[in-house]
């Protein structure tokens, strides 16, 4: 006989889960406001303000609603009353007909006009109804002159408004479901319901404050505005607004029409004339005259669900009909897009949805030039690079491609002087085609607009274009795509040993190569990455050791084919410890030290090469951790060291990692530090 006991469980929890959000969110204001007594909830009133919330959870810890400080203050949960000298409310409220309730709920206004229009004997009398009663506060903020209207003709004109707040049956907070119409006992004319996650309700845009009033004849729900009757679709909104006169072109040029007056719930934020006239005429035309742009310009402005104002008390997150988001806030009474409160004019209602007039164009991404991206991104600066150089056309015409666009941090000390060796570098920063970094994959060949192939490597945390590595998440405009990278590209220019006999640096490391029978090794077919030691760090050998050294072909090719590894690494895939194989056989250990520990990064930004500086018997030695020695030749500190990197054959990279000076010499010899011995190479003595 105890198995039914689960079920009994199963079957309350999912009636429990099945409370609307209106509904937990009074549940949780209860649970708030239970130590004060039964039948207590916690509300939340807005300072400086008479607006008032029952609290869900993340407001009650964050005391703020629309970013306003708020306090709490406890009273009678809906449907209950004081007892003098106990605890709470004990008691229910007197179950009564909807008039007389309407007098007990805050609703004493309403209650007058009732039986001022004679509406009186029929919510006294017998029947089922719900009215969406107004509150003293909301009628008192009607304009003089709408009042004046209504109280002026109470029998047609007040008599048909309170009718239009009611329903002929009874209707609780469980039965208004989001998106759906009541039809009002006003010639059946709808009325718009929408109940939000966040437990809000609105009634036409009017916010349910108390709700579930119930009387003998029906139930009372305590909304914060008069609403009125609705008949416009959203398309005749905007064609009967003077301040709409741009949008309604825009809208007849881009075939929405038919959409914004078909049935649905949306939500348009309508920009006014003076919304366009803040935008640069020559962009305004370009977007009008691209029917593609256009079109894409306004599904941003629509999103995919009604939201009236009053369901917004923080931030959120909308999805627009273009596919796009966009961050929909408030500040104390005022509506926010994006973090910046542009809305001039909200919850004007439609029959299929509500409208918010913006003023400023929310312009989305796909409907603006790659420069228009740039210029509104962290890397503002490269474009300023570009229009020096005179390249400005490919980034704002209708040329598919996509911009390489190093971040500003790489221009800190200052952008570079534009020469024609300079133009042919950014030339090759524009790749032909508008690209995607998602289909992007290792071993891929990018066209240049300089005419140079670029190679793609995907590594495990990073996606690298040659030596700049991607930053930011892609932006795609109408006709290209920006791509946010870590560092100024440099194209391949050559072999390895190309790139070493091209610079001074590597005078003798060339002649070692030579010396030891490599040279055909590093011109072969096949991708390498190369730790290079400079003239420098050969020098800081003892002597007689390089002499030895160089004299010994077999040796000197052993410890040379330890600085080259087999794969291509760029130093955007240096996040942790990286093991590469050596061409030597052994294993050699690569990664990224910062300065915060006292250790020392060495090089470029293209790549970084950390050491230790440590005491050694002969005097200061280097030992690099990306730039050392196989076992046999520990004893060798190289001092300075350069990154190089080939492909099969063809154009190569190099990247020179500076020498510390003897002021960081001295400050790192007397930290504690490993050393190698020559005899017993793995054994680690401080």
């Amino acid at each position: 006989m105890a198995r039914p006991l689960p079920l009994l469980l199963l079957a309350l929890g999912l009636a429990a889960a099945a409370k609307s959000p209106y509904q937990q969110v009074l549940q949780h204001s209860r649970l708030r406001g239970r130590q004060h007594g039964p039948n207590v909830c916690a509300v939340q009133k807005l300072i400086g303000t008479n607006r008032k919330y029952f609290t869900n959870c993340k407001q009650w810890y964050q005391r703020k609603i629309c970013g306003k400080s708020t306090v709490i203050s406890y009273e009678c949960c809906p449907g209950y009353e004081k007892v003098p000298g106990e605890k709470g409310c004990p008691a229910a409220l007197p179950l009564s007909n909807i008039y007389e309730t309407l007098g007990v709920v805050g609703s004493a206004t309403t209650q007058l006009y009732s039986d001022r229009s004679n509406l009186r004997p029929e919510i006294e009398g017998p029947g089922s109804f719900t009215i969406f009663a107004p509150s003293n506060e909301a009628w008192a903020s009607l304009s003089a002159e709408t009042l004046d209207s209504l109280v002026s003709n109470v029998n047609i004109e007040l008599l048909n408004a309170l009718r239009y707040h009611m329903v002929d049956k009874r209707v609780l907070t469980d039965d208004l479901k989001h998106g759906t119409t009541l039809n009002s006992m006003y010639q059946n004319l709808p009325i718009q319901i929408h109940h939000y996650p966040n437990g809000i309700v609105t009634v036409n845009c009017a916010r349910l404050l108390k709700a579930d009033h119930h009387a003998t004849n029906g139930v009372v729900h305590v909304i914060d505005k008069v609403i009125a009757t609705t008949t416009n679709t959203i398309q005749q909104i905007i064609e009967t607004e003077d301040s709409l006169e741009t949008l309604r072109t825009a809208v007849a040029a881009s075939d929405l029409s038919s959409l914004l007056e078909s049935e649905g719930q949306y939500t348009l934020l309508a920009p006014t004339n003076e919304a366009f006239e803040k935008i640069p005429r020559e962009t305004l035309n370009r977007i009008l005259g691209d029917p593609e742009a256009l079109r894409d310009l306004l599904n941003h402005h629509i999103l995919k669900s009604a939201m009236c104002a009053e369901a917004i008390i923080a931030g959120l997150t909308m999805e627009t009909l273009e596919g796009t988001t966009l961050d929909v806030g408030c500040s104390g009474e005022e509506l926010t897009l994006n973090g910046k409160p542009i809305i001039a004019n909200k919850d004007v209602l439609a029959t299929n949805g509500v409208v918010h007039f913006v003023n400023e164009l929310l312009i989305p991404d796909s409907a603006k030039t790659v420069f228009e991206l740039a210029q509104e991104s962290e890397v503002s600066k490269s474009t300023d690079l570009f229009r020096q150089a005179g390249l400005s056309s490919h980034l704002t015409g209708s040329e598919r491609v996509t911009l390489l666009a190093p971040v500003n941090n790489v221009f800190k000390d200052g952008l570079p002087i534009i020469d024609s060796n300079m133009r042919n570098l950014l030339l090759n920063h524009i790749v032909k085609d508008q690209l995607s970094s998602k289909y992007l994959y290792h071993g891929q060949k990018l066209q240049t607009l300089g005419d140079k192939e670029l190679r793609v490597f995907v590594y495990r945390n990073n996606l690298c274009i040659e030596n700049a590595c991607i930053a930011a998440h892609d932006k795609r405009g109408r006709f290209g795509t920006l791509f946010s990278v870590d560092k100024m590209l440099t194209p391949p220019t050559g072999s390895v040993m190309d790139v070493l006999k091209a610079d001074h640096r590597f005078s003798t490391l060339v002649a070692a190569i030579q010396s030891a029978g490599l040279t055909e090794n590093l011109n072969r077919p096949g991708t390498f990455t190369v730790f290079a030691p400079t003239n420098e760090a050969f020098r800081a050998m003892p002597q007689g050791e390089l002499n030895k050294l160089m004299g010994n072909a077999k040796e000197l090719a052993n410890i040379l084919k330890f600085h080259v590894a087999d794969e291509i690494l760029v130093s955007g895939a240096v996040n942790a410890l990286v093991r590469l194989k050596s061409m030597q056989g052994d294993k050699l250990e690569v990664s990224m030290v910062s300065h915060s520990d006292g250790l020392l990064s060495a090089g470029l930004p293209s790549v970084w090469l950390s050491m230790h500086v440590c005491a050694h018997l002969d005097g200061v030695g280097h030992l690099l951790n990306v730039c050392t020695v196989p076992p046999v030749f520990s004893g060798l500190y190289w001092r300075d060291c350069c990154h190089v990197f080939s492909s099969t054959s063809w154009k190569n990279e190099m990247w020179f990692a500076s020498a510390f000076s003897p002021e960081d010499q001295l400050q790192m010899i007397s930290r504690s530090c490993y050393k190698f011995n020559p005899e017993s190479w793995g054994k680690e003595y401080k």
